[in-house]
């Protein structure tokens, strides 16, 4: 469903990972600050149903890619900015978790899907999105990072890599929009309070949980005009 004023002065973010708990978190926030949505998920079924309200209205605009996929980023680009005409944010909370193998026995697979899921697709999500912030003068580029890039953790070894080299990413794009209007950031939070973080440890304590509402706030900052003035810095959500 394409928007359906692009001469409209609310400002347009692209959100991947839509359908996730954070994506739907994010998603409601902003659309709720008046903000056209590009959502991209790789599941048409899910995105569609994880957010029947924005589904069904006009000004948002759905979109299925696999952010590994280089050809389906290049297509989903080009079509937001026909149909939107501009993009003021990029929020990449597209990801993936997994562990289990010592680093010593780490599996080929396992590392390059962690590099795929947390790395490379920031990448590509922002291959095409940010030279048109930059042809605008303005722009915001958010990821979700992870407390856990800060060190190693056993039986974590391609995953915490994953989010170091993700955060390396959005320094180094950081600096070379620098003075450009467009500011890169992400967020490092802590364990989130999502339906499956719950069930994989039901028995954990999670008072210090950070809920998606909160991550989804701190995000909003970053895409601020106030956030403007942050620059290439992983704001940690959470104790």
């Amino acid at each position: 469903m394409e928007p359906a004023s692009a001469a409209s002065t609310s400002p347009t973010v692209v959100l991947t990972g839509a359908a996730g708990a954070l994506g739907q978190a994010v998603a409601r926030h902003f659309a709720g600050a008046g903000a056209r949505l590009a959502l991209i998920d790789r599941d048409a079924g899910r995105l569609a149903s994880a957010l029947p309200e924005l589904a069904g209205d006009a000004r948002h605009l759905l979109v299925v890619a696999d952010v590994t996929s280089e050809a389906d980023m290049r297509a989903a680009s080009a079509r937001i900015v026909a149909a939107m005409q501009r993009v003021d944010v990029l929020v990449h909370v597209a990801g993936g978790f997994e562990m289990g193998e010592p680093t010593h026995a780490l599996s080929r697979a396992s590392w390059e899907r962690m590099m795929d899921l947390n790395a490379w697709s920031f990448v590509n999500a922002a291959r095409d999105l940010v030279p048109h912030m930059l042809a605008n003068g303005r722009g915001r580029v958010i990821a979700v990072s992870a407390r856990g890039a800060a060190r190693g953790q056993a039986a974590m070894g391609a995953y915490a890599a994953s989010k170091s080299a993700l955060q390396r990413l959005v320094e180094a794009l950081d600096q070379e929009v620098a003075g450009k209007g467009v500011s890169v950031n992400s967020i490092a939070p802590t364990i989130m309070d999502t339906p499956a973080n719950r069930a994989a440890m039901p028995d954990a304590d999670r008072s210090t949980w950070v809920p998606t509402a909160v991550a989804a706030r701190a995000i909003a900052f970053l895409a601020s005009d106030d956030g403007g003035w942050v620059h290439g810095q992983h704001l940690v959500v959470g104790a």
